[in-house]
């Protein structure tokens, strides 16, 4: 199953300067659980953003045409290449950004997103419209000390 997995404001923006736009412990926890002991795929530039190099406790995929290696990863030219080398029965998620995103809407099985209830003030990398799925559930989480802003964890399923 092909999973796509991403925290979307409500203009569809997901990032601003290589960074997330917003900081939601209770999201990124979200995201650890449902990815831990699975694959996760993501362009090149997702992986830089993070602090720390590869997720662990996960097989990390990086797209990249270049001929770099990335500590803790396996690296393909494409999207296309990756997912041949991933299993029928592995659970693969794609993270990011934008253009692995584009390029997975046709194949992906169903869109795990965290809906945030705000637009932000900058962005510049955002989300492909998604208004042809069907959702299938929703979990809303208020703001509190911890969350600047309300957001609903919701899953999408492929209409047709």
């Amino acid at each position: 199953m092909i999973t796509i997995i991403a925290a979307v404001a409500e203009n569809l923006a997901i990032g601003y300067q290589n960074a997330l736009l917003y900081r939601l412990p209770d999201d990124m926890k979200h995201f650890r659980t449902l990815t831990t002991g699975h694959t996760i795929i993501m362009g090149r530039r997702t992986f830089e953003s993070f602090p720390k190099g590869a997720l662990p406790q996960r097989r990390n995929i990086v797209l990249s045409r270049s001929k770099e290696t990335f500590e803790g990863c396996e690296v393909f030219p494409s999207l296309e290449d990756a997912l041949k080398h991933c299993t029928s029965d592995e659970e693969v998620f794609i993270i990011g950004g934008s253009s692995v995103y584009r390029e997975a809407m046709p194949l992906t099985d169903r869109l795990l997103l965290t809906e945030i209830h705000d637009t932000p003030a900058a962005a510049d990398t955002f989300f492909p419209p998604y208004a042809d799925w069907k959702e299938t559930a929703r979990e809303h989480h208020p703001c509190d000390e911890r969350h600047s802003v309300s957001f609903d964890f919701v899953s999408y399923e492929r209409t047709h």
